[in-house]
């Protein structure tokens, strides 16, 4: 699955997210917690951390990996 793809699905599933619940921590990355809010803007600038955030919520199955 390309970058574009999974960013766009993780976009998908932070629109359907409740406002309240994006101050939520999703993942932990290099010990240090992840909000909804905060993974999207490291997805969406595309940095490294992004990428790992990406790479994580396809592990634990929050983004499906098959390809649409």
């Amino acid at each position: 699955m390309t970058l574009n793809n999974q960013k766009s699905k993780f976009l998908k599933i932070y629109a359907n997210i409740p406002l309240s619940f994006r101050r939520e921590i999703i993942v932990v990355i290099d010990k240090e917690p992840v909000t909804w809010n905060s993974a999207k803007i490291e997805i969406e600038n595309e940095t490294e951390i992004g990428k790992n955030i990406l790479d994580k919520l396809i592990k634990i199955g929050i983004i499906d990996d098959k390809n649409e």
